[in-house]
């Protein structure tokens, strides 16, 4: 996908912090109305998924100490805030959970790619003291609670699913979103894959009006954080981020009807759709894998990356970064709970960079 732009480049900033295992504090909600990041001839800066935000600054403390000349930095506001800073020229590289489909790329004005440089899982995370759990959530009833009409812990369908498990007679209080997300994207094109009434209500975007009274938060780590202090609080979020904040997560009934937990191999096998050799399609989305042992919400972060930047340094700058993530990077992913790239999706990734 290409199409040509002019590109306005300013300012540098250095590496911001958004990952969990530092003792980071998460993101506040008035991230998005601060200014946006600015460029100049020795930074490259990038912006936008949450969802993505701890690999991607892995990332850029590696490749920096690498290339000490270079100024690099990212930007956790989520996946639509991100892009929309790539339209404004502000930002060098975007990270978005949702790749651009159909007539979406027609707002750009200039020659781009958008490549896959990680995949994950979506956790549906949960905070009930004294619960031994996981607890099992039956496909259609976590759909009903995001909807709004499964609203207590006790409901008999949960209580089925989950024999020796004593679930309190409480109120379920949903966490999602407020922000533009790549997350929110991934969530509800799995929950419209696999529920008529969310497919036709709510439906599939990247920011929704909640049913129900929902709590919103900005961020995985606004959601994370939310979770983790609201007794009875259900949310979904990347499952590194649940997993590092000591989250309770949730085996989700899968297509084939078995009950899976988020990890790497399933979400790798989640990932793979159910095959033994994953499609080579870059912008693909995979809303319900198949396959007895796939994790069921899973999605790729994508990076949006130009053919061309000012000054003509910059061009190689940014390509070779990317480059960098897409082979060398990948080794980083899984300890942070991502899943590298499948190696003919890399392939096919260096490709269309080299095509730019």
């Amino acid at each position: 996908m290409r199409l040509p732009v002019p590109f306005a480049i300013t300012a540098s900033v250095s590496v911001l912090c958004v990952s969990l295992l530092g003792g980071c504090q998460p993101q506040q909600d008035d991230t998005a109305d601060q200014p946006p990041a600015t460029t100049s001839a020795d930074a490259v800066t990038a912006a936008g998924s949450s969802f993505a935000a701890p690999l991607f600054n892995q990332w850029l403390e590696v490749y920096g100490t690498e290339h000490p000349d270079l100024s690099l930095s990212y930007d956790s506001i989520g996946s639509g805030a991100g892009i929309e800073r790539f339209l404004a020229s502000s930002v060098d590289i975007v990270a978005t959970d949702a790749p651009l489909l159909g007539d979406e790329d027609k707002q750009f004005e200039g020659h781009f790619a958008q490549l896959p440089i990680t995949g994950g899982m979506i956790a549906i995370a949960y905070n009930l003291p004294g619960v031994q759990g996981p607890i099992n959530l039956p496909r259609a009833v976590y759909a009903d609670i995001f909807l709004g009409k499964a609203f207590r812990w006790d409901d008999p369908r949960l209580v089925a699913a989950n024999p020796g498990i004593n679930l309190p007679p409480k109120l379920i209080q949903v966490v999602g979103r407020r922000d533009s997300s790549g997350t929110t994207f991934a969530f509800t094109n799995h929950l419209a894959a696999i529920n008529k009434d969310w497919a036709a209500g709510p439906g599939v975007s990247k920011r929704i009006d909640w049913p129900g009274g929902a709590m919103e938060a900005r961020g995985n780590e606004g959601v994370a954080q939310r979770i983790k202090v609201t007794e009875g609080a259900i949310g979904y979020v990347e499952a590194g981020f649940a997993q590092r904040l000591g989250l309770s997560l949730a085996w989700l009934e899968n297509q084939a009807g078995g009950y899976v937990q988020p990890n790497v191999e399933t979400g790798r096998r989640g990932l793979a759709d159910g095959s033994d050799h994953p499609p080579s399609d870059l912008t693909r989305t995979i809303p319900d894998p198949q396959g007895a042992r796939s994790y069921p919400i899973v999605t790729y972060t994508w990076a949006l990356v130009r053919d061309a930047y000012e000054p003509s340094n910059k061009t190689r700058e940014v390509h070779d970064l990317i480059r960098w993530t897409l082979t060398d990077g990948q080794q980083y992913a899984e300890a942070l709970r991502y899943v590298p790239l499948p190696e003919n999706l890399v392939q096919a990734a260096l490709a269309e960079l080299d095509r730019l």
